[in-house]
């Protein structure tokens, strides 16, 4: 059954619409997943649903009471804000009077009681019941539980894992029908996005979902929505069989158009012949021909990268050795006694968790970084093509030819000179942009400017440190073509484990305190042999055991959870004691107002003692409230 359906809906930023005349019908309960190239609107589309933007032309009909929610692209900043209090942004106002209403306990926590607090949380809590928002207040406290998060943790101590996590408690808390989200998985690393897939596999509502993880689209999509050149396919299968039944719908669609363009060439060919073709007897022929040239004019064409590379010289046999090799950092291993042999023609994927020391280690392959033990030896003939991920060779100031050029208007590929414009069009740069400064290009496009970069120049080995961020699925295919047909050697970076799969002949992984051990094969067959993740620091949550069976006991058992535990036991021991003086308090007060002569007191005192009593009550209500969750949560 619908619950949200877009009627031939247009909308566009340019000379083209970018989607035109499109119809959409999402089911409940479905998983969505919207696909299509960099910038053909599929992040419009998202926003048209969630309502962010409104349609030129059509209509989008939404369920009575539909509530939607976006888990956007980008995560939340790093600032002094409490996971609570980000999570509580959801509610708006409510959220805002238990964002106050918590600080406030903390201040009591801390020792900071006074007659002036007393009053502000008896004030809070009357607003908070008015607006019934315990309710509100329950479900935070249960996301922050379910994703194990301290609501008390600031933004700013959080790395980039658990700051998507607090993103997407924010996005659940208001239990959505629809949950809409924008390339989830972006700069992500596999434990986490593994940790992603399983809590999108478990949700019970509708979602929409933008992703390049080819891998998250076999596993969590049931319908796909292909978006191209302005149209809109929906194909109600998973991601594999859509990729099959898509390559079959554009052979047909080529097809179709040789034949048209010959029928026109014909036309053309005819028209071309002379007077003939004006006569009285042949208007309806001419007639025709201006139907076929208006609809050639309607066809909307794609460009596709043409990715090459020029392998250079053959290397020495043996790229690289190491002998003994350790780096720390402050005392902790990231590397440790590492022996590795580096064959030509070897593709070697770097595999573990943000944090491991990846980018580390591919430093010190390159003799980028010194070791502190042991030694590197690199071998000869070597002409290396590196791609860092923070984009460190790319001056945002300088053109996007100019990028390229180094003063050359050539380069040269296998042989064969191509001009800096046309080779820069090979990746989806227009001559327009060759001539803008670097600054204005969106991620995905630094991205293939770098890769052009990289590619420009002959090399035996290319070091890649996460070149798929930002990449588009059809792109990130040629890339991998490309890598495997490579005859020089490869190192790699990256998160997306399709690529992996497709790409490499072995790992390198990090298994902790500084231990990598070579495994032959890629993505699957490391998790097939029983390959677990070990997470470092904050990130340590067993994801890869979640991933494969989804095992909620194996998270209780992680730092984090147990540090959480502790806590929640520390905070249920001392709430008795709390409880105690707060009772004597208004014990107290009690006393004194059945005292002989209260009632001949000022007024002002009699106020003053009702609203420090209402403050202990509220307190002791409060108190008593937090016993019940603790005991549960820890039951």
């Amino acid at each position: 059954m619908a619950i949200l359906t877009c009627n031939n809906l247009s909308i566009g930023f340019g000379a083209e619409p970018i989607l035109d005349h499109v119809d959409l019908d999402i089911d409940k309960g479905e998983r969505l997943c919207i696909a299509g190239r960099n910038g053909v609107g599929k992040s419009t589309l998202l926003k048209l649903i969630a309502g962010t933007f409104e349609p030129a032309d059509g209509s989008i009909w939404r369920a009575p009471g539909l509530k939607v929610a976006t888990l956007e692209q980008t995560l939340p900043v790093r600032e002094n804000t409490t996971v609570f209090d980000a999570i509580a942004q959801a509610f708006e106002q409510t959220g805002e009077l238990l964002s106050r209403y918590h600080a406030l306990l903390e201040e009591i926590e801390r020792g900071e009681f006074d007659e002036a607090i007393q009053e502000r949380l008896a004030r809070l809590q009357s607003e908070i019941d008015h607006v019934d928002g315990w309710a509100f207040d329950h479900k935070i406290q249960g996301m922050l539980g379910r994703f194990g998060l301290d609501g008390s943790q600031t933004l700013d101590s959080l790395s980039g894992g658990w700051l998507r996590r607090v993103a997407i408690a924010r996005s659940l808390v208001t239990d959505p029908d629809i949950w809409l989200l924008d390339e989830p998985t972006n700069h992500l690393d596999i434990p986490t996005i593994a940790w992603l897939e399983q809590e999108l596999l478990n949700y019970e509502g509708t979602i929409v979902f933008i992703t390049h993880d080819r891998a998250l689209m076999q596993s969590v999509a049931t319908s796909i929505v292909d978006i191209d050149r302005g149209t809109l396919t929906r194909w109600d299968c998973d991601y594999r069989t859509f990729i099959e039944r898509r390559a079959h719908q554009r052979e047909v669609e080529e097809a179709h158009n040789r034949e048209f363009d010959k029928k026109l060439g014909k036309e053309e060919a005819w028209i071309r012949q002379g007077i003939k073709a004006r006569r009285t007897r042949n208007e309806g022929r001419v007639r025709a021909l201006e139907q076929l040239r208006r609809e050639r004019a309607k066809r909307r064409t794609t460009r596709e990268m043409k990715l090459q590379v020029d392998s250079g010289e053959r290397s020495g046999n043996i790229v690289m050795e190491l002998s003994g090799v350790s780096k720390s950092f402050d005392d902790k291993a990231v590397v440790r006694d590492l022996d590795l042999i580096v064959q030509r023609g070897d593709r070697i994927g770097l595999l573990g968790p943000n944090g491991a020391g990846k980018s580390t280690l591919l430093k010190l392959l390159l003799g980028r970084m010194a070791p502190d033990t042991g030694t590197v030896k690199l071998g000869t003939k070597l002409e290396i093509a590196y791609f860092d991920q923070v984009r460190e060779q790319i001056d945002p100031n300088q053109t996007v030819a100019d990028t390229i050029s180094d003063g050359r208007e050539w380069v040269t590929i296998n042989g064969k000179d191509t001009h800096i414009v046309t080779w820069l069009g090979n990746f989806l740069f227009t001559p327009a942009q060759a001539r803008s400064p670097v600054r204005v290009l969106s991620g995905g496009e630094q991205n293939r400017l770098l890769l052009a970069k990289l590619f420009s120049l002959p090399a035996n080995l290319l070091v890649l440190d996460e070149p798929t961020n930002d990449l588009d699925v059809e792109s990130l295919e040629l890339l991998e073509e490309l890598l495997i047909e490579y005859q020089g050697t490869v190192l790699l970076v990256t998160h997306d484990r399709t690529f992996l799969d497709n790409v490499v002949s072995s790992l390198l992984v990090f298994e902790g305190d500084g231990i990598v051990r070579e495994h032959v094969g890629g993505y699957s067959e490391w998790v097939a042999a029983g390959g677990r993740f070990y997470q470092p620091g904050a990130e340590r949550d067993t994801a890869g055991d979640m991933q494969r069976a989804g095992n909620k006991a194996a998270r209780e058992q992680t730092r984090e959870e147990k540090r959480a535990r502790q806590k929640l036991e520390r905070e249920l021991e001392a709430l008795p004691d709390k409880l105690d003086a707060v009772e004597r308090a208004i014990a107290s007060i009690h006393e004194e107002m059945a005292a002989p002569g209260y009632f001949d007191r000022p007024l002002d005192e009699k106020r003053a003692l009702e609203s420090k009593l209402a403050a202990h009550e509220a307190e002791h209500s409060a108190l008593f409230a937090r016993w019940e969750e603790l005991e549960g949560e820890l039951s």
